[in-house]
């Protein structure tokens, strides 16, 4: 069977490229006098270590979801390497969401030290990568469900 036949090569396919995606969106928008945007390639100049820190730990995280989903497109003949790729790409997920928010919660915390009232909401970024860990996962049951099936055949 091809990679192209199997299910999972969309489903990694489709969160590469929501990896790719949110990274060209903004994840969080702050507005005052001004507009804040968190991204992943843009982060405001605020004197917070910790914030920038956030910003591009996801300015790293995000392009490497997208490269460990579509590596494990290509590995389909080794199932193992191909677990443990998409295992990563789903940890990576969660740092990457993990320094947005953290992000975000640096700002806000910045912007109530200054006394500076803010609205704040979640932006497109943010909703374009919910679905990946979702994809991830059924990309990974579709390649334990190959993996069933090769060590079945091989039994016969």
């Amino acid at each position: 069977m091809t990679m192209l036949a199997r299910i999972q090569t969309l489903y990694l396919l489709l969160a590469s490229l929501l990896a790719s995606a949110s990274m060209f969106f903004p994840f969080w928008s702050f507005s005052s006098d001004q507009i804040f945007i968190i991204s992943d390639f843009g982060a405001a100049r605020i004197a917070d270590v910790t914030y920038t820190i956030a910003c591009f730990a996801g300015t790293a995280f995000s392009p490497l979801t997208a490269v460990l989903s579509l590596a494990a497109v290509f590995l389909y003949k080794n199932r193992t390497l191909q677990t443990t790729l998409i295992l990563g790409a789903i940890a990576l997920f969660a740092l990457d969401l993990f320094s947005g928010l953290a992000a975000s919660h640096f700002m806000n915390r910045h912007f109530l030290a200054a006394g500076t009232i803010v609205t704040h909401a979640p932006g497109a970024g943010l909703y374009i990568m919910l679905p990946e860990p979702l994809l991830l996962f059924l990309g990974l049951k579709g390649v334990k469900k190959d993996e069933k099936i090769a060590t079945a055949y091989k039994r016969l």
